[in-house]
């Protein structure tokens, strides 16, 4: 395994690291503008994906696990449950305790924190096989009146054509220069609480912002909270309810008009 040094986004080198050596490193394909986007394939949990598609599976909470063609698996704010299984890579933040964990599985390759830990802003642009992972860092509420800096990363992932963010446990509006680093995003993982993270009218602007087709709800707790959401942001987008946690998608295959997708359990 190679590992090469680079600037990325205007930040300072970051670490990248590939499965063999690429000359240049790798570069997104989520910062130009998309070209055709358009019913998602079902396909059962386990079964092979060709190279144009990707699965996405809800564990609960803010714990999404993504698996591409060359079978990497990544599992999002990870609080070292996946759904039973030890991924890959792991991304996580640090809000709350149910978004990490300080004892990972050792068996990951790659566990990758969204905060400072003493050295800066977490930097993140890491090729693994068919997936390219990166990072925007947010601020998160730090006490009654004070923000941390940095605090929360926006995790972007690169695979079978398809941009897909997860907001983390976002606190406030983006501004123009981070929604410039992230990029389009197809398919967006919002949390959907409306207090502990950021209000369902940020939220809304944030999916339109990054012009995404595919809204996956998260990190919500109970009903209430749950519909209240969907009334305010059903209004202008599709609302579809899955009874299977686990869906595969393919950039020809996302919707023309926005739709939220609820895959079951929270």
């Amino acid at each position: 395994m190679a590992t090469f040094c680079l600037s990325a986004f205007g930040v300072q080198a970051a670490s990248v690291h590939l499965a063999q050596a690429v000359d240049p490193p790798p570069a997104s394909h989520c910062l130009a503008v998309a070209a055709n986007r358009p019913p998602m394939a079902r396909v059962a949990l386990g079964a092979a994906l060709s190279s144009s598609e990707i699965r996405i599976s809800f564990a609960g909470h803010s714990t999404f696990v993504l698996e591409t063609a060359a079978g990497v698996t990544i599992a999002t704010d990870y609080n070292g449950y996946a759904g039973g299984i030890i991924p890959r890579v792991v991304t996580m933040n640090h809000a709350h305790s149910s978004h990490f964990t300080a004892f990972p599985d050792p068996d990951i390759e790659h566990v990758l924190r969204g905060w400072d830990m003493g050295e800066g802003p977490a930097k993140h642009f890491l090729q693994v096989d068919d997936v390219l992972i990166r990072n925007v860092t947010t601020d998160i509420r730090s006490g009654a009146a004070t923000m941390e800096h940095d605090g929360n990363s926006i995790f972007i992932f690169e695979a079978a054509g398809l941009c897909i963010g997860h907001l983390g446990h976002l606190h406030h509006r983006l501004t123009d220069e981070q929604y410039a680093q992230i990029g389009r995003i197809d398919i967006l993982m919002v949390p959907v609480d409306g207090s502990f993270t950021m209000g369902h009218d940020g939220m809304l602007e944030v999916a339109r912002r990054l012009r995404s087709s595919i809204i996956l709800p998260m990190h919500y707790f109970g009903q209430l909270s749950f519909n209240r959401f969907l009334s305010e942001m059903g209004k202008e987008m599709d609302v579809e309810i899955s009874q299977e946690p686990t869906r595969v998608f393919s950039l020809t295959g996302l919707p023309q008009k926005p739709k939220i997708l609820v895959l079951p359990g929270f």
